[in-house]
């Protein structure tokens, strides 16, 4: 067990090696067998963390905000729309004076080509913690709730075990490309053979990609890319359908629109679930368009593990914040 997180941001899913994020984990569990005994695990008691969001949010804000409540803190919630940060305040400065307000930074700021820089320049100016609640290159605490989640229903031992991270239609808007690229980053790291589906023009950071091939071949792991839902589909573990929009091929709005519109046969249904093993597991972050991304009978039927995915959010951040922030 690594004991060496206090005081350490948490920007990139690399941040912390791999032994780091078994020690989150272990810590993770411990905080959910707490909570549901009704144990009081109040490790952050008078401590404050300032939650900046540039982006809505429903689970990250809530999961978060109780987080912290449990901790024995408090969480403030920061809008960027309403604060001077829209008029003028620096990340500099928000680094330099909320580092002094409070005893942690969570950000969430998902600006494509933006997003992740802004949180670093935050973290060179602060004293205490920063946290990424999502960027437009990571979403590393969703990442650790979806692992905590596959070791719940897999087992620790995840070598062989195939999961697909793949792209899916939706029209509600060109979401970021942070969650695929967490995935294929940490779980490479933690023996899952990973198989990225995307069509063509919807490829990742290839310095991201480049990362996780490196992970592969340390870790001895598997990790290829297909441009075929199906393909990828069978045999399958573990699925992680979404959707993510086509940033590194364009940024114009109308011809990413485009894009998306030809692939709109890449939903989740029953009958690509067919092609899973008869144990596999259906993920998502959430929100998912459903009837888009994916069917009512695959997202509420006997594969999806999207609940205990959504819920170990709480539990994964508690255990980040109560090693960084004592």
């Amino acid at each position: 067990m690594q004991t060496n997180l206090r005081g350490r941001d948490f920007i990139g899913d690399l941040d912390f090696s791999k032994e780091e994020v078994e020690t989150v984990l272990d810590v993770a569990w411990d905080l959910k067998r707490k909570r549901a005994l009704g144990e009081s695990h109040a490790y952050l008691r008078d401590k404050v963390l300032a939650m900046l969001f540039f982006f809505t949010s429903t689970r990250t804000r809530g999961s978060f905000e109780a987080g912290m409540a449990q901790l024995g803190g408090h969480a403030a919630f920061i809008d960027s729309e309403t604060t001077q940060i829209s008029h003028g305040d620096t990340a500099k400065e928000i680094g330099e004076i909320f580092g002094r307000y409070f005893d942690g930074i969570a950000i969430r700021q998902c600006d494509w080509q933006f997003g992740n820089q802004y949180e670093n320049e935050v973290a060179k100016a602060s004293r205490v913690p920063i946290l990424n609640m999502q960027c437009d290159i990571y979403h590393p605490f969703q990442c650790l709730a979806d692992l905590m989640t596959i070791i719940e229903k897999k087992g620790r031992d995840l070598r062989r075990k195939k999961m697909v991270v793949s792209w899916a239609y939706a029209a509600s808007y060109s979401k970021p490309i942070s969650v695929p690229q967490s995935l294929i980053l940490q779980m490479t790291r933690f023996g899952c053979d990973v198989v990225l589906a995307h069509p063509p023009e919807f490829k990742l950071m290839p310095e991201i990609v480049a990362q996780a091939e490196d992970n592969a071949r340390k870790f001895g792991t598997g990790f290829e890319i297909v441009h075929d839902m199906d393909e990828a589909f069978k045999d399958a573990d573990i699925v992680y359908p979404k959707s993510w929009g086509p940033l590194v091929t364009t940024t114009a709005k109308d011809e990413g629109k485009a894009l998306i519109e030809k692939y709109r046969s890449w939903i989740t249904d029953e009958r690509r679930m067919a092609l899973t093993k008869e144990d596999s597991i259906y993920m998502h972050c959430l929100p998912a368009d459903r009837g888009l991304e994916v069917t009512d009978g695959v997202i509420d039927g006997p594969h999806s593990v999207v609940y205990d995915e959504a819920e170990n959010r709480l539990h994964a951040q508690k255990a980040v914040m109560a090693l960084t922030m004592r």
